[in-house]
C-alpha cells in the first residue's frame, strides 16, 4: 500500500512542480491546462489516460472545451503520494512536449 507524503517530502515534491497547485483541503495537488481547441484537450486526456492506467492511478479531472483541470490525490492513502507526484511528472513531460 502507497503511504501519503510527509511534510517534508510534499514539501520537497512541490518545489519540483511549479506548474501544480497545493489543495490543502484536500492534500492534493491541481493543475488548469490550456489548449487551442477541444481536440487538443481531448487528445491530451487520452494520453495522460494511457499513461494512468497503465500506473492504475488515475487523475480527478474535468474538460470544458480547451481547458482541463486536473486534481491528483490518493484516496487509498488518503492524500498526495508519490503515485500522485508521478503522474504529475508524467503530465508535465507530455505538456512540454
Amino acid at each position: 500500500m502507497v503511504e501519503a507524503l510527509s511534510e517534508a517530502e510534499r514539501a520537497d515534491a512541490l518545489d519540483g512542480l511549479p506548474e501544480w497547485d497545493y489543495d490543502e483541503g484536500r492534500d492534493a495537488i491541481t493543475r488548469t491546462v490550456v489548449f487551442d481547441d477541444f481536440v487538443q484537450a481531448f487528445g491530451f486526456m487520452t494520453q495522460v489516460a494511457l499513461v494512468a492506467e497503465k500506473a492504475n492511478h488515475h487523475p480527478e479531472w474535468t474538460n470544458v472545451y480547451n481547458r482541463v483541470e486536473i486534481l491528483l490525490t490518493t484516496h487509498d492513502a488518503g492524500g498526495l503520494s508519490s503515485k500522485d507526484i508521478e503522474l504529475a511528472d508524467a503530465i508535465d513531460a507530455m505538456i512540454e512536449e
